[in-house]
């Protein structure tokens, strides 16, 4: 099988490193210095000349660059084509207005670092993650059901089905939003100095706040909807917390605090039921 690897950043070049693993040398399209960095590491073959020659192509790029990429790129008939983007609703709706000759499926890995670039991909990055796989009517199985072969080569431990729509809700809730708060979390004045006065809640509230403002809000414009109804959402639930402390009502705090405990609790038995 012939597979080409569009974008090696960070979980493009993780993806290559770990088909590697998995017996698979992709090859790799991406800016010619960073195409020369993934050669030396033994990550890809070599750079892409001709996108139609491959049987499957991971396209890790940003939405914009993805759709772009996807729509001027010759494929083969037939084709698996994927993008692993952030946001899929907007990008499949791109995709079948154009009705091209490949087999498109979105997809979604549930891994990451703090930190971007081909530098510090892995590959064991996905070793353990989920993978979100994106299913419609016109959704080739032949493409899913090997695309499930390689993803469990490739280390990932759940393959979790859904629709675009139901992708693009639970994202801006799970991922999306994190980043926000966490943003917005280091820009309190008391953040300053806070070497030795810290433990492991600040380490876990700030460690996703270095986002790349460009492409995280190209990522918030194109799911906007569901992103402004997950952080109106957030923002009314904190107005509850601020009020109770503002009159000084232990009782009430209590209560919140108590709902929010058993509300954790739910989710954790859930997660093991799962």
């Amino acid at each position: 099988m012939s597979i080409l690897v569009a974008g090696l950043g960070l979980i493009g070049g993780s993806t290559a490193k770990s088909l590697r693993r998995a017996g698979y040398l992709a090859d790799g399209f991406d800016r010619p210095q960073v195409l020369r960095a993934a050669v030396e590491a033994k990550a890809i073959a070599k750079a892409c000349e001709d996108t139609s020659v491959y049987d499957l192509v991971f396209v890790a790029l940003p939405p914009d660059a993805a759709m772009r990429f996807m729509d001027e790129s010759v494929f083969q008939d037939g084709a698996i084509v994927v993008d692993f983007c952030g946001i899929k609703g907007v990008i499949e709706q791109f995709i079948y207005a154009k009705k091209r000759n490949f087999r498109y499926v979105g997809c979604h890995p549930m891994a990451g670092k703090e930190v971007s670039g081909g530098e510090n991909a892995s590959e064991t990055l996905f070793d353990g993650a989920s993978m979100i796989l994106v299913k419609n009517e016109h959704t080739d199985a032949g493409a899913v059901s090997q695309l499930r072969s390689i993803y469990k080569e490739m280390g990932f431990s759940m393959i979790r089905e859904c629709t675009a729509q139901e992708h693009d809700r639970k994202i801006a809730y799970t991922s999306q939003l994190a980043h926000i708060v966490s943003n917005a979390y280091v820009k309190s004045p008391e953040a300053n100095g806070f070497f030795g006065f810290t433990g492991g809640s600040f380490q876990d509230m700030t460690r996703i706040a270095g986002v790349d403002e460009k492409i995280w809000t190209r990522l918030y414009i194109l799911n906007r909807e569901a992103v402004t109804e997950q952080l109106a959402l957030l923002v009314s639930k904190l107005q509850e917390y601020l009020a109770a402390l503002e009159r000084g009502d232990e009782s009430a705090l209590c209560a919140l605090l108590k709902e929010g405990r058993l509300r954790k609790e739910e989710l954790d038995t859930e997660k093991k039921i799962i």
